[in-house]
Order: structure tokens, then C-alpha cells, then sequence
């Protein structure tokens, strides 16, 4: 029987995947895996016993990735999975900004019928918020990953001209591009021409301000720029600063804070990105998938910390061996285990082994120091 723990309401749509070999609750003391969303983890002791940590949805700045590769732990995420929930709240985005909906809808829930009635002070009025169409604009997108393409491939449906960049552009997401979208070689050839600029990346030490006071002056006079991955991404002051000397039209962010709350041209959504039934939906799925590959075969889907190996279902007993990356575990693993089936890969840090053989195997001992974790999967 395998333990469960979940840390935040994970949709029941993905859970029901779990067999009766598993148990779901939130007690994560005997966990052999974790399902988690948004909850902060960095300030969390894990037991012995925990194998996995899946995250259901993509960016994994809530986990602390060394500390459980240290300790043996995978930690998984789900691309791809909520690029369409993504993809609709940035198109969405993009129209608030230019049909000037958001001032539009709140002058509305103003008016009373008086001397004139709402609807003559709608027709009287509502030139005001006359905007523009998103049809022939320029959106530069800086990273091309799913949810990257998704707007990409969106964008140009509606009649856009988009220009992407992406420093590490897959062959996958490659073939998943419009052939309409141009691609860059460097960065900064996105933004001068952009109408909308945005920023589809994950949230790390080397991304924060990637959108910085030099790419955000080298912009053009009114464009807008959006933010739908994480605060951190954007230099917020010098996005506000544009806003106040009338250079950008608006900011238009998925991170509500007190900073951009209330400021002049800013549009502030609550996080709304992943939040529909069938991202949530489509998210626990393949969580589930991920860990039940990891926790009954040995199969590493979509690690974050560790490579993915993937050697199918298993047929006899396999061998995960979890270590610092080092070219020894290979040769010293296959001196003690008759070898049916192998696969190893590495990253800059960490590597895996995954082993299948037909022996009768409960334990085994591999002299090398930089082995995290052994496990026997019967």
C-alpha cells in the first residue's frame, strides 16, 4: 500500500486514477509521495519514506529542488497540461488592455437612469473607451515552451504578427509552431516592434527581471506588457515608471500585490491562469500518471530535478538508483546485477539508473559514495 499526501484540493478528476494500492489524505508524516499546487514547501522536514513530490501545474518556485535531490527525492511537474488555461487568460489579457474593458465595464456599474436614462448615457458616453483590435498588431513572446507556442499559435489565428525567442526552443515545441511565426535569434530583436510583450518563462534566480529596465526602455511608445508566468520575471518599478511617463499603455499582470494595486494603467488579476476546471483537471491527471510511473516502474516523466528515464512497463524487478552525476555508477551497478534492461541519463548535478533484471533481487549494495537512493520495485 502506498501513501498519498495531498497539500492543496487536488482535482478528484486525476485522484480517481489512484488503484486501490493507494491511500490519499493529508498527512504527509508517512507519505510515499506528495500532490502539491501552490503551497510554500521550503520550510518543510520530509520523512525517509517519501519518494516523489508532483507538482500539479508548472512553475515549482514553491519546492526546494536541491534540497530533495539531496535526499532522494524526485520532484515532477506537469507542462503542458494547463497551457490552454494560460494561453486564453493572455489572449483575454491583450483585449482587457486594448478594448479598455476593465475602465469600461466599472464606468458602467456607475450609472442610474436620471435626468437621462443608462442607455442614452451609454450612447452619449461610450466613445470614451473607444480602444483598438489586436488584428495586425506585433506580440513578442520571449520563451517558446508549450504554453509559449499555445499564445503563439492563438495569437496568429487571430491575426497577428508574432515574433518569438527562446534560447533552449525544443524540436517538439519546434513542430508545434506556426510556420507563420518568426524566430529570433536574440532577445532584444523581440521588443522594439512589439505591440504586447510578454515573457512565458519558468521563475528562477537566472530569469528574475529578465524583463529589466533596458528591455522595458527599449520597448516602443505605447506598448503594452504582460506578465501570465511570475512576478519575479518583470522589474515592476521600471514597469511602473514607464506606465507614469506615459511610454507603456498598460501592465497587465496575473500577480496582484499592494505595489501595482491602484496604479494608473495597471491591470492586476488574481492568479487566474491555471484556475479553470479543466486545467485543475487535466493538471492531477498527469500528476497521477507521473507518480504511479515513478512509484510502480521506476519511470522518471518530467523531473525537475533529476533526468528522465523512461524504460516502459515493467517486466521484472527494477533497480533505481538516484545519484550525484558521476559515469562509475554505470559499470559499478552492472558488476553486482544481471542486466536485462538499462537506462541511464544525467543532468549538470544529479543522474539516474534504472535497472531490470529477472533475478530475485530485495536488496542491493553498490559501493559509491555519491549514490542518494536505492530502490528495488518488485
Amino acid at each position: 500500500m502506498y501513501n498519498i499526501s495531498t497539500l492543496n484540493k487536488i482535482s478528484p478528476v486525476g485522484l480517481s486514477d489512484f488503484t486501490d494500492e493507494y491511500t490519499v489524505s493529508d498527512d504527509i508524516d508517512k507519505a510515499d509521495a506528495i500532490l502539491v499546487r501552490s503551497q510554500a514547501m521550503h520550510d518543510m522536514t520530509f520523512s525517509d519514506s517519501l519518494l516523489a513530490i508532483a507538482r500539479a501545474g508548472v512553475g515549482v518556485n514553491n519546492i526546494p529542488l536541491d534540497r530533495c535531490a539531496e535526499e532522494g527525492i524526485v520532484v515532477m511537474n506537469t507542462p503542458g497540461a494547463n497551457a490552454n488555461g494560460v494561453k486564453e487568460l493572455v489572449i483575454a489579457g491583450m483585449l482587457l488592455s486594448y478594448r479598455n474593458i476593465v475602465d469600461a465595464a466599472n464606468w458602467v456599474q456607475t450609472l442610474e437612469d436620471g435626468e437621462l436614462s443608462v442607455e442614452k448615457q451609454v450612447e452619449k458616453s461610450k466613445s470614451r473607451f473607444k480602444g483598438n483590435e489586436i488584428s495586425g498588431k506585433n506580440l513578442g513572446i520571449i520563451g517558446l515552451g508549450g504554453i509559449g507556442v499555445s499564445i503563439a499559435n492563438a495569437a496568429t489565428a487571430l491575426g497577428m504578427r508574432v515574433t518569438g525567442y527562446d534560447p533552449f526552443f525544443s524540436a517538439r515545441n519546434a513542430l508545434r509552431l506556426d510556420s507563420r511565426v518568426t524566430v529570433a535569434n536574440e532577445m532584444m530583436d523581440v521588443v522594439p516592434d512589439a505591440d504586447f510583450l510578454i515573457a512565458q518563462v519558468h521563475s528562477t534566480p537566472a530569469t528574475k527581471h529578465l524583463i529589466s529596465s533596458e528591455v522595458i526602455d527599449a520597448m516602443k511608445d505605447g506598448a503594452v506588457l504582460l506578465n501570465f508566468a511570475r512576478a519575479p520575471i518583470v522589474d515592476e518599478d521600471a514597469a511602473l515608471r514607464a506606465l507614469e511617463s506615459g511610454r507603456l499603455r498598460n501592465y497587465v499582470t496575473d500577480f496582484a500585490h499592494s505595489s501595482v494595486i491602484g496604479r494608473e494603467g495597471v491591470i492586476a488579476l488574481p492568479h487566474l491562469g491555471a484556475s479553470t476546471d479543466e486545467a485543475e483537471d487535466n493538471c492531477a491527471v498527469m500528476a497521477v500518471h507521473q507518480i504511479r510511473e515513478y512509484i510502480e516502474n521506476g519511470n522518471i516523466i518530467n523531473s525537475c530535478n533529476f533526468p528522465s528515464v523512461n524504460l516502459g512497463p515493467r517486466k521484472g524487478t527494477r533497480i533505481a538508483i538516484l545519484s550525484k552525476a558521476d559515469d562509475s555508477i554505470l559499470s559499478d551497478a552492472a558488476a553486482v546485477l544481471n542486466v536485462k534492461k538499462i537506462a541511464s541519463e544525467s543532468n549538470d548535478k544529479y543522474a539516474y539508473t534504472l535497472i531490470e533484471t529477472d533475478d530475485a533481487v530485495d536488496d542491493v549494495a553498490i559501493k559509491n559514495d555519491n549514490i542518494i537512493r536505492i530502490r528495488v520495485i518488485k
